[in-house]
């Protein structure tokens, strides 16, 4: 039952599946308690109901296009994503962007892993860090038997979710509102742009394993498919949840203080149990997607230096190991849960969104989706140890959204000047975009170039 595969190459008499699973995985991993706290932030900035729901709305449709254009990639190349970043930065040199994605996956594991031990703490009396050691405990279980176990577990969570979900839509809508909450004119561009900007990243930060859970499916799956399928799924199931955090917040003080109980109070005690088990079940569909992407990440760092075969043992030290410091990092910091989590999101967003935009522009625009799969494990092949185009364009990037973020640690003064805006996710997509693509095309031209002459001379 254990996946036998991990970061390599699958052959195409091992694809299965069906294209349209994308959309259940990607439904039910964000119909969870943490997309609903993220979605929450938007009335904590000061937003009304009326633009926060637009702002999520936004968000979430520009974001999405990003992540759905990743999972097209998976098909097409039958191997992880991050691996795949080889081909931009180097075999080398794609450890620094797989760094930022495993601290990136670990950091949500820490975070979801707290709010499922809260959950399990109201509901059973469980000590906060016993519920987190559980939680983790099973995520391990599930991540190392592997990708067929994940896809089945997300299908039937997206039906339970769904019908769970509804009812508590319907519960949420005969909620009294404070006064003003659907009045436009209440408008404040400061916290409108920061909450898309947190809603976009969210789904950014899905891009880079996103490809992870496509990656089985027939190499003639259609990409239109592969994106529609992906970018549904992931804008209804985030939408809706993130709708559900603000009216919550909105209506409810306090509500995140402790927002599992905050759900189970709206059911009615009758239910309770009920709605803790399926916030559990949240929790640990998407934190398998959690550790399963940084166990794919530590084994592509590590591959590059060692040449780490995926054995059966390597799989589960690796993912154990991986979920042992995760778990560590939820006991450490659930005390401050909301500011850390804050600050995880808009933190990640300044590291990752440059590599989507270098990625993306290489796959799309410059290669076309061909790319010699050997050489991406070939520390000495055609795509080198090192691309310092990429890596200059994607440094360059980051240190120019310095000026625009605004986050609790640090705000810079073109935020401060644009009150409070934080567009630092806008110019790491439009600067590395801009500062990759002209030097890599003349680059990957010169090779066609040369042999073109070449043959010309034979000729003459």
């Amino acid at each position: 039952m254990i996946e036998k595969r991990t970061i390599e190459y699958i052959p195409e008499e091992e694809r299965h599946g069906s294209v349209r699973n994308l959309f259940s995985i990607w439904f039910s991993s964000n119909m969870q308690i943490t997309t609903l706290v993220t979605g929450a932030l938007a009335i904590e900035f000061g937003l009304n109901l009326f633009w926060s729901i637009v702002a999520i709305v936004l968000g979430n449709l520009v974001g999405a296009v990003f992540m759905a254009s990743h999972s097209a990639q998976g098909p097409k190349l039958g191997v992880p994503q991050m691996i795949q970043s080889r081909a931009q930065f180097g075999v080398i040199g794609a450890v620094l962007p797989l760094i930022i994605v495993t601290l990136m996956y670990i950091g949500f594991f820490a975070g979801s892993s707290v709010l499922g031990a809260q959950a399990l703490s109201s509901a059973f009396s469980l000590p906060i860090n016993g519920g987190i050691i559980l939680l983790g405990v099973i995520t391990c279980f599930i991540t190392i038997l592997g990708y067929d176990l994940i896809h089945r577990l997300e299908r039937y969570f997206a039906i339970l979710f769904a019908i769970v979900f509804l009812f508590v839509t319907f519960e949420i809508f005969r909620l009294p509102l404070p006064a003003g909450s659907w009045d436009p004119t209440h408008f404040d561009l400061g916290p409108f742009l920061l909450t898309i900007s947190i809603v976009a990243t969210w789904q950014l930060t899905y891009a880079p394993y996103v490809a992870d859970y496509s990656r089985y499916l027939p190499s003639n799956t259609p990409a239109s498919k592969t994106f529609g399928y992906s970018y549904a799924g992931t804008v209804v199931g985030t939408v809706w949840m993130m709708s559900l955090g603000v009216f919550l917040t909105a209506a409810i003080p306090k509500f995140l203080d402790n927002a599992s109980a905050g759900l189970v109070k709206l059911v009615g005690p009758q239910f309770g149990i009920f709605m803790y088990f399926v916030i559990i079940l949240g929790v640990i569909g998407v934190n398998v997607l959690n550790l399963y992407g940084a166990f794919m990440s530590v084994t592509t760092t590590l591959e590059a230096f060692t040449k780490l075969k995926g054995t059966t043992r390597a799989r589960f030290w690796l993912v154990f190991s991986t979920a042992i410091v995760g778990t560590v990092l939820s006991v450490w910091g659930h005390g401050n849960f909301l500011e850390n989590f804050e600050n995880l999101i808009l933190l990640l967003s300044y590291f990752m969104v440059p590599w989507t935009a270098i990625n993306l522009v290489d796959y799309y625009m410059l290669r076309h989706g061909e790319y010699n799969v050997e050489a991406i494990f070939d520390v000495n092949g055609e795509y080198g140890k090192f691309n310092w185009i990429a890596i200059s364009s994607y440094l360059v990037a980051v240190v120019l959204e310095i000026p625009f973020v605004n986050t609790t640690m640090y705000v810079g003064p073109i935020a401060k000047a644009l009150d409070g805006t934080d567009l630092a996710w806008m110019v790491g997509l439009v600067v590395p975009t801009i500062l990759y693509y002209y030097p890599m095309k003349k680059k990957i031209s010169l090779p066609s170039e040369g042999l073109q002459n070449e043959r010309l001379g034979i000729e003459k």
